[in-house]
């Protein structure tokens, strides 16, 4: 017998996750992969991972999170590639920063793949049950309490809770208690929380109508197939290749207005009923009819939830609006007129810890062992969920190992910047990624994640040698590559400047390969026709991808990494955890506000806190300098 189910070890774990979704999902693998005993507790086992809005992954910035969880480590890009049912890359047109990737999932069969990975993994342990409490000593987590009183211990619990937390579904001006629909809320944790002396505040989000794809009449829509030419989130080789499905493209008519326009008295967000503020970047349809009041209509996307079912999502037609309005105003989209609801669209309010209650570990400031992430911390959005699960999967494992947590820098990375935008911002609405967040996107783009975060993934243990070697034979190539191209030339003649020709292109003089590289007519593919050598080669797609972005936009690459190290010498002037804001007078009231609630680790840090002026931050520099020169004077 296992020494796991000894009777009397059946309640001591490690680590303990409570809640079962993509956050969830990260992070009981995570910590488990590393060699944690853990315990991964859900409302309900059967919606392991589940896709309670849109059944898709990646989009613009999602797709690079996604990605960057794959270099580090994590699941969901591999579990994405082996369900999906479309693969598209929007915005191939426009530049590398802001290129993306989405899947559209089967919503099933992706919680199967997951079921699956979680079931399988050593170290982890599932149970179905509502944690209600949190067991604390010496301002230290030692576990959880279910709602049956049974009591597991661990030295580090991850909240990541969803939308489950005290949550409450609203159709229309009816509401429930209900964390999801057709499931419970969790009830008791919240009050704990507060007990302890956290601030627990309220979200809303919402999710469309699913219909019947048989009531569809697709032939008054506009198809929006997958591309022909797939690309894959996860960098590990043999992706599957799967018979993709199409989604359809309709749009709101006048008549959708009218009708929403004249029920917005029994909408239960513009009634007052749901106090919870919702997602600006994904706002309800009523909300859209209201604010783009100068629009006439507005894209509705239909998108399938799986292969073996006529269940479809009607993406962008979010509301809150009671059924019968629903059944109306989905009748008025063109292809829509007999349309069946099999679900009603709903919105939800539900229990928040504002994140700048949090390190950039995901830990707690107050009680140590405690980590939270996804929704519980203001995000929306499956990918920046597993991002933060993944990280506090981590993290866990590194406290109870006593060893140095991995914190990562806006610069390296997306997921870095989401963790510090959290913890450093006063965030009162749900956070979603986006590409204009990052100050870095050029650096930080999607195609390159893995060389940016393996070497991370690998020292922490989650990157198995195999793919360590893998990683570092493409490295060698792309940097032999980049070199070639900058030592080799060509020379004006008939043959050259005929397939230049064919781009727009002449040239007169010598030049590199690298040189025409920058041309913004030019590509890979037409440099592999000039030169021999690199049009024979059997490098992949995504290794000419890397080769052309570095070389096309080196001048761009080079800028921004001087902005990184100027950056960098902010974030090696650290602040001491002592330091009495409110005692330094020369500084606003609102910056000593803000500073003493967020509690900044160096100055980088400080300098991206709202509020927070360039004046104090110059003050700030001379204060620490100030007391740095005295330390060394008295020592």
């Amino acid at each position: 017998m296992n020494d796991n189910f000894k009777p009397d070890k059946m309640f001591e774990f490690d680590v303990i996750v409570v809640g079962g979704g993509h956050a969830g999902c990260e992070a009981a693998l995570a910590a488990a992969k590393l060699g944690a005993k853990t315990l991964l507790t859900s409302l309900n086992l059967e919606n392991l991972a589940t896709m309670p809005c849109n059944p898709a992954i990646g989009g613009p910035a999602k797709s690079n999170l996604v990605r960057e969880i794959d270099a580090l480590g994590g699941v969901m890009g591999i579990a994405t590639d082996a369900t999906y049912l479309q693969m598209k890359m929007l915005n191939k047109s426009k530049g590398p920063a802001v290129r993306a990737l989405r899947a559209q999932s089967d919503k099933k069969e992706y919680m199967k793949y997951m079921r699956n990975l979680l079931e399988k993994q050593e170290n982890l342990f599932l149970k179905q049950c509502t944690v209600v409490d949190l067991m604390v000593k010496d301002d230290k987590i030692c576990g959880a309490v279910d709602e049956l009183g049974h009591q597991y211990k661990a030295n580090a619990v991850i909240l990541t809770t969803g939308t489950s937390l005290c949550g409450k579904i609203y159709i229309g001006l009816q509401s429930f208690p209900a964390g999801r629909l057709g499931e419970m809320p969790a009830i008791g944790l919240s009050a704990a929380l507060e007990k302890l002396g956290f601030t627990v505040k309220k979200l809303k989000t919402g999710t469309p109508a699913r219909v019947d794809a048989r009531t569809i009449d697709y032939s008054k829509m506009t198809i929006q197939p997958g591309d022909e030419e797939l690309n894959f989130f996860s960098f590990e080789p043999d992706r599957p290749i799967r018979e993709q499905m199409p989604c359809y493209l309709t749009r709101t008519t006048k008549e959708t207005h009218d009708i929403i326009l004249k029920n917005l008295d029994r909408s239960p967000l513009y009634g007052g009923l749901i106090q919870g503020i919702g997602p600006r970047y994904c706002p309800s349809i009523e909300d859209k009819v209201v604010r783009f009041s100068h629009r006439d209509s507005h894209q509705v996307f239909i998108e399938p939830e799986g292969r073996d079912t006529y269940e479809t999502y009607v993406q962008g037609f979010s509301t809150s609006l009671p059924a019968d309005v629903q059944v109306k105003k989905l009748r008025t989209l063109p292809g829509m007129e007999n349309v069946w609801i099999l679900k009603p669209a709903y919105a939800v309010e539900y229990d928040y810890l504002p994140a700048v209650q949090l390190t950039h570990s995901l830990m707690t400031k107050k009680l140590e062992g405690l980590f939270c992430a996804g929704q519980i911390n203001g995000t929306s959005g499956y990918e920046e969920a597993a991002a933060q699960g993944l990280i506090a999967g981590i993290n866990a494992v590194k406290l109870i190992e006593k060893k140095k947590m991995i914190i990562l820098s806006r610069s390296s990375s997306y997921i870095g910047t989401l963790i510090d935008d959290l913890v450093t911002k006063d965030i009162e609405e749900p956070y979603r990624m986006l590409t204009s967040r990052s100050e870095y996107r050029l650096i930080l783009r999607q195609e390159n994640a893995d060389l940016r975060l393996t070497p991370t993934g690998y020292k922490i243990g989650l990157i198995n040698h195999e793919r360590w070697l893998r990683f570092k034979q493409k490295q060698r190539t792309i940097r032999h590559e980049i070199q070639r191209f900058k030592e080799t030339r060509v020379k004006p003649d008939e043959n050259i400047n005929g397939i230049l020709a064919n781009y727009g292109e002449e040239i007169k003089m010598s030049y590199s390969l690298a040189d025409l590289m920058k041309r913004p007519n030019l590509n890979y593919e037409a440099i592999a026709k000039i030169d021999e050598t690199t049009g024979n080669s059997s490098f992949s797609r995504e290794i000419c991808e890397n080769i052309e972005v570095e070389l096309k936009y080196t001048g761009y690459i080079e800028r921004q990494s001087a902005q990184i190290e100027q950056a960098d010498r902010l974030e090696k002037i650290k602040i001491p955890v002592d330091i009495d804001y409110q005692a330094i007078k020369q500084l606003s009231q609102e910056s000593r506000d803000r500073l003493s609630k967020i509690r900044p680790e160096n100055l980088a840090q400080a300098s991206r806190i709202g509020g927070v002026n360039p004046a104090d931050i110059s003050l700030l520099v001379v204060i620490l300098e100030s007391k740095r020169r005295e330390f060394l004077g008295n020592k």
